[in-house]
């Protein structure tokens, strides 16, 4: 009893045979064998060339992320900059903003804090809202609970320092309280 091995190689050998005398066949066999490298080289060609597309587009993403984020640090530290002259501005009395020589110079600052957020609106910086929204682990950080009747707990009720975004990415959280039962 023959098995399927055998016969594969009883066919193969008188395939050898015929082809000997049989140039024809021979050629046959080469051209199919020239169709299937052929066949081969072109899937290869294909997967390099899809290949090639997915690398470009991965490298063009980087690149504008790379771009469109480039100012993170920079705009970070703008915000200490901009916390301070909002103190500075706090602690200033009444009396020195209707005073001649100290109006000058407290308008001088308010200034330069509208160009600073003017600065900030046109590189896609903006304030994150705090007080009365509900807390959100993404855009605030609680730093306290207060008791009160007055909100909803997990309510921002107070904003110690504010957050800020960067297009679609957190610069910095808010700080803030959040109501909690009373």
């Amino acid at each position: 009893m023959m098995n399927d091995k055998d016969r594969h190689q009883e066919a193969e050998d008188i395939r050898e045979e015929t082809a000997a005398g049989s140039p024809e066949l021979a050629e046959h066999d080469r051209v199919a064998e020239l169709e299937k490298l052929l066949e081969e080289a072109n899937a290869k060609v294909l997967y390099a060339h899809a290949e090639t597309q997915n690398v470009r587009r991965r490298l063009e993403s980087e690149k504008q992320q790379a771009s469109a984020y480039a100012a993170t640090g920079f705009a970070r530290d703008m915000l200490a900059v901009r916390d301070h002259l909002d103190r500075a501005l706090s602690h200033v009395p009444d009396a020195a903003r209707e005073d001649e020589k100290s109006k000058s110079f407290v308008e001088g600052i308010e200034a330069t804090l509208r160009e600073l957020d003017a600065v900030f609106a046109r590189q896609g910086i903006v304030r994150v809202e705090a007080v009365g929204q509900p807390l959100d682990p993404h855009k605030h950080q609680a730093m306290i609970e207060i008791a009160t009747d007055t909100a909803q707990p997990g309510t921002i009720v107070e904003e110690m320092q504010s957050g800020y975004m960067l297009k679609d990415r957190l610069l910095r959280p808010a700080l803030v309280a959040v109501a909690k039962s009373g």
